[in-house]
């Protein structure tokens, strides 16, 4: 086999590695490049190989940053199948489209206001284009073998991380290779442990905290403070925060709040994302994929009042109540969060809430790093309210957790790539695993190849 980094590499975004055997070759995820506009730039990169000589995709799970690319590459010329579990397509089927179509509207939204440097600006991709990618896609059973290209053997296992997130073992002529994915946190309120492994010639390991340990503090609490302090205030507290995963958490611990007293029962709670309340209903449907009973299900689901229509969520800039408003996306990329930070942003009453990892380049990033002002939509905005962050509601496993999971593997594999992080963090859990468990670690290079045998 050989494995060529096409993606996450030096980054934590873009995750995307080509696979090839003596006779076919697969990709493992198909991510888009989020963050610094260089990374962005990447997407509009040709690949290596035309996309049409890919037989087959194994996605590890949903976020765009592993699957927001497949529209693009079934847009050039990709023919074959994307695999997937059962999860992760029904997330697919939201994320992807919604991608499209935000990416539409960027694009007319540039153009209407003249502030980009293309004329036209023009997506990535469409809505159509996404629809057009969900065709492709067949769904597998966790922890059932299948054969995406001749000679390759696939199997995946629970991730933890979001709903259908797996990790995927690959086996080729007797060589294999695995895939960690993202992986979850062992005591995830939401999401079950990730499954171990015990055998693999090569592993990818994910390094998103790579060089960090999560507070153990109560994310619960924490939380209560920060909307109990904005409530007295009369301001309003935003919360970006991804769509899976992210979202339903915060609506977790909001409801516990309710309950116990901890914040007003009647503070209301906005839930501004159509595909954050589509991807909340997956929980129902695939009970057997997180914690929750169907009681915490219903509850959780409950807490928060929906903007559903363009309408209602720019109703809610006009409200000078207190309120929380959760809106995607996690890092301020894009998204309806945008419309309310433009709102909100400069009144010193309100806080702005970062729920997790903020990617370098991000608006989330620079506002975390104090930054006095922010561009969106083409205008830069004084940062005036207050912005706080909780790391430790992160759905990615810190460095201790990452190495505890290594721990189960029964022998070292022969090398293992650590990727999906960024460089500090990437290279702080290869001297890790180097100096802990005493096995062979690097971090690879963009577009670098290496032959596994």
């Amino acid at each position: 086999m050989r494995l060529q980094f096409l993606g996450a590499a030096g980054t934590v975004t873009g995750s995307k590695y080509l696979v090839r055997g003596q006779t076919g070759s697969i990709l493992v995820d198909c991510g888009l490049f989020q963050g610094y506009k260089n990374l962005r730039l990447r997407n509009r990169d040709r690949l290596p190989v035309p996309p049409s000589s890919v037989e087959s995709v194994v996605l590890t799970h949903a976020h765009l940053d592993h699957s927001g690319y497949l529209p693009l590459l079934v847009k050039d010329g990709f023919s074959g199948v994307i695999h997937c579990s059962e999860a992760t397509y029904d997330l697919c089927k939201i994320l992807l489209p919604d991608s499209g179509r935000l990416l539409e509207e960027e694009a007319n939204f540039a153009n209407r206001h003249h502030y980009s440097r293309h004329s036209p600006a023009l997506p990535l991709y469409t809505e159509d284009d996404a629809f057009r990618a969900l065709k492709h896609f067949r769904p597998v059973p966790m922890g059932k073998q299948f054969s995406p290209a001749d000679g390759l053997n696939v199997r995946m296992q629970g991730a933890g991380h979001i709903l259908g997130a797996a990790s995927v073992l690959l086996e080729h002529a007797g060589t294999t290779l695995c895939f960690s994915g993202d992986l979850g946190r062992p005591n995830d309120p939401l999401m079950a442990a990730p499954d171990y492994i015990e055998q693999a010639d090569y592993l990818v390991v994910e390094s998103t905290y790579g060089d960090r340990v999560h507070d153990n503090a109560d994310p619960a609490e924490l939380l209560a403070q920060v909307i109990n302090s904005t409530c007295a205030r009369g301001g309003v507290t935003i919360i970006p925060a991804f769509a899976v995963g992210r979202a339903q958490t915060i609506m977790y611990y909001l409801q516990q709040l309710k309950a116990s007293g901890r914040i007003p029962a009647l503070l209301p709670v906005w839930l501004d994302s159509p595909m954050a309340t589509d991807a909340t209903a997956l929980y129902r449907r695939h009970r057997y994929a997180h914690r929750l009973n169907h009681d915490e299900c219903q509850a959780m689901c409950q807490v928060a009042q929906i903007a559903n229509t363009p309408d209602q969520s720019r109703a809610l800039d006009l409200r000078q109540v207190p309120m929380v408003i959760i809106a995607a996306s996690g890092m301020a990329t894009g998204g309806r969060v945008l419309h309310h930070l433009r709102a909100f942003l400069g009144d010193t009453r309100n806080t702005v809430l970062f729920a997790g990892f903020q990617a370098a380049g991000t608006r989330g990033a620079a506002m975390i790093a104090g930054a006095p002002s922010v561009k969106i939509f083409g205008e830069y905005l004084p940062v005036r309210a207050q912005v706080s962050q909780i790391g430790n509601l992160s759905a990615h496993a810190d460095a201790p957790e990452i190495i505890d999971w290594l721990r189960h593997f029964k022998q070292a594999p022969r090398q293992t790539y650590v990727t999906h992080g960024e460089p500090q963090a990437a290279d702080a859990l290869r001297l890790r695993i180097e100096e802990t468990l005493h096995w062979r670690a690097r971090v690879p290079e963009h577009l670098e190849t290496v032959n596994l045998s």
